[in-house]
């Protein structure tokens, strides 16, 4: 039987991009002493005392409740700010609208390190400092300007004429911006969602200056695996297999609007 040489070569791409997920998995099913005492290509022993330690141990497991509750709050607030924002810049034209659109995109050029002293300051002031909104609002500094680039890229190419045709017919703008608008870009909203989840989960810097224990994240708790004893690789593989799941349940739902998305808008 002939093999395609695509198929060889997406097989062998697959396998690469696997190989760490795996080797996570591997370790988070042994033991400390078991991980450092030999190399093995799969768990001999498996033990599920990593994930019973997470699942137990409130500082663990609040991490990750930490870090969806603030994840979900930029999610929202960074849609809720986006979208008439996105809509003003393909539906109009005004002075320096092309530079406070390329403004909106260096905040998310520029690195979370140049923000977070500031935020930091502002936040102890304001007694926001280790609070969920706290990080929550920290993230739209990036999040906001990528959700408007993606929706303006949607909106640009819905037709204008369906605009006047709902304006026509008597509808108000919250009205039809709700009802008929935002169900045509959809598919943009649900990228855009992804993407904004995916960036504020995945962002640590910010969320560890601004936390101290109410709402630190369990980006931030897993550095507790290190010690004087060295790592706990088991403990903290486990902790890294469980961090892959609500990215992965994300894609899962958000799945069909991403392949819209990718053949549509700006993704």
């Amino acid at each position: 039987m002939k093999v395609n040489k695509k198929t060889i070569g997406l097989t062998i791409y697959l396998m690469l991009l696997l190989l760490p997920i795996y080797w996570m998995l591997n370790m988070s099913l042994r033991s400390n002493a078991d991980i450092l005492a030999s190399f093995a290509l799969y768990p001999k022993g498996i033990t599920f005392k990593n994930y019973m330690k997470i699942f137990t141990d409130s500082s663990w497991y609040m991490g990750y409740v930490n870090s969806m509750i603030f994840v979900t709050m930029n999610t929202v607030i960074s849609l809720f700010v986006a979208l008439p924002a996105a809509y003003a810049f393909s539906r109009y034209r005004f002075l320096g609208d092309k530079h406070m659109f390329f403004w909106l995109l260096t905040n998310r050029m520029a690195p979370a390190a140049v923000f977070a002293l500031p935020f930091f300051q502002l936040y102890s002031t304001i007694g926001l400092l280790d609070t969920h909104i706290a990080v929550a609002l920290a993230h739209c500094l990036f999040n906001v300007p990528l959700a408007v680039w993606i929706l303006e890229g949607f909106m640009s190419g819905v037709p204008r004429e369906i605009d006047e045709t709902a304006f026509i017919d008597g509808y108000g703008f919250p009205r039809f911006f709700i009802t008929i608008f935002i169900p045509l870009i959809r598919a943009g909203v649900g990228v855009t969602a992804f993407f904004c989840f995916m960036f504020s989960w995945v962002e640590l810097l910010l969320a560890r200056t601004l936390t101290v224990t109410n709402a630190k994240p369990i980006g931030a708790i897993m550095t507790r695996t290190i010690s004087a004893s060295g790592l706990d690789y088991g403990l903290l593989a486990a902790a890294g297999m469980l961090t892959i799941i609500p990215g992965m349940m994300v894609i899962w739902f958000v799945r069909n609007y991403l392949a819209k998305g990718f053949a549509m808008g700006r993704v």
